[in-house]
C-alpha cells in the first residue's frame, strides 16, 4: 500500500489534525507537508485536487478535506 498524504500550514488545526491522523493510520504509512515550510509543494497539492488544508491525501487518489483551517489560497500568500 501506497502512503497517504497529509497536507497542512501549521495552524493549531492542523496540528491536532496532523495528530489525529497518525493516531489513527500511523506515522509510517503518512508522510507530512507543512506547505507554509515547503511551498514548493503547493503545486503538487493543488494538482492532487487540495482545496483548503488540513488535508489527507489517499493511496486511492482521495483528498479528504479535514476541519477547515485554511484555503490553499491563503497558504500561497
Amino acid at each position: 500500500m501506497s502512503k497517504s498524504v497529509f497536507y497542512h500550514a501549521g495552524c493549531p488545526v492542523c496540528q491536532s489534525a496532523e495528530q489525529d491522523i497518525i493516531s489513527l493510520i500511523g506515522s509510517e504509512n503518512v508522510d507530512i507537508v507543512h506547505l507554509g515550510e515547503q511551498k514548493d509543494k503547493i503545486a503538487e497539492a493543488e494538482s492532487r485536487g487540495v482545496q483548503s488544508v488540513p488535508a489527507l491525501f489517499t493511496p486511492n487518489g482521495n483528498v479528504l478535506h479535514l476541519n477547515f483551517g485554511a484555503s490553499i489560497a491563503d497558504v500561497k500568500s
